[in-house]
């Protein structure tokens, strides 16, 4: 259950929770609603210790059909009025008009996912367009319905590539086919996503759900949330640093804080063979960058 209007939020025993985008008359489209909603579940209640991990997936036959377009006036919500220039915006990202009227929308909702220190899957059960395929760029695993279309269609409206995907895309599916899938502006299947490397595995409609769950559920139950917390850090930072070194001083604050943390937990089950019993919390990981 949830308060949302856009939304349903629901947690299983497992810590297993299922966001999903709750707009089927209008094919889960993104309005300026669904947005701050968004960006408040990932910031607040999946943070919740009692969350372990998201998968998130549509209501109806599409998973998010895109921006809704249909709104009066500057459909992204951004405010004609001011002329933004770099330096002004990162002067005052976080104040008005800047942050509610020139920062990206999307971008505000992927930036709040990929800081959730937890796995977040994306199953994508239908139509996946614009802001619908973008935000999923955010999540950790992408699996699809055969049912499911995504599109990098911005072209086609005389826009740009939005919610951060310009960071996300080539770092999944590598600058060239990222270049031509933005370029040509087409909708792909699911075959071709997958064959493009941005979705891990495709599944008949009925399964897509329970394949999701289970995924989750292997990644979480009997692990470490500060390990993995961690861990999901250090892979998308590490990834990026210029040196090795970077790497190395970050695995080392990490393996020093989990070696007298859940570690000695973990290496005590496994000497003892049984199961680890993990008090860690993700809402409290040591701090491994500067």
């Amino acid at each position: 259950m949830s308060g949302y209007e856009t939304l349903r939020w629901d947690v299983d025993a497992d810590g297993i929770a299922t966001l999903t985008l709750d707009r089927p008359d209008a094919l889960n489209a993104f309005d300026l609603t669904m947005a701050r909603e968004l960006e408040q579940v990932f910031l607040t209640d999946a943070r919740d210790d009692a969350v372990r991990a998201v998968v998130v997936t549509g209501a109806g036959r599409a998973f998010c059909a895109g921006m809704d377009l249909s709104a009066e006036g500057n459909v992204f919500g951004l405010d004609e009025t001011v002329d933004p220039t770099p330096e002004d915006l990162r002067a005052h990202l976080t104040e008005p008009p800047y942050h509610d009227g020139v920062r990206d929308t999307g971008g505000r909702v992927t930036l709040a996912i990929h800081a959730l220190p937890k796995p977040v899957i994306a199953a994508i059960n239908g139509a996946a367009v614009g802001i619908g395929a973008t935000m999923t760029l955010a999540m950790d695993i992408r699996m699809a319905s055969t049912k499911a279309r995504v599109g990098f269609v911005f072209g086609r409206l005389g826009i740009v590539p939005e919610a951060a995907s310009t960071w996300f895309l080539p770092r999944i599916v590598g600058i060239q086919q990222a270049l031509e899938w933005v370029y040509a502006a087409d909708i792909l299947t699911a075959e071709q996503a997958h064959a493009g490397r941005l979705l891990r595995s495709v599944h008949e409609p009925d399964d897509l759900l329970p394949a999701a769950y289970d995924l989750a559920r292997s990644f979480v139950v009997g692990r470490s949330p500060v390990a993995l917390g961690l861990a999901k850090q250090m892979l998308y930072r590490n990834g990026a640093v210029a040196d090795p070194l970077e790497a190395h001083l970050s695995d080392s604050l990490a393996m020093f804080h989990t070696s007298i943390g859940d570690g000695k937990e973990g290496v005590a089950a496994f000497r003892e063979k049984r199961a680890p019993e993990f008090v860690g919390r993700a809402s409290s990981l040591p701090r491994i960058f500067p």
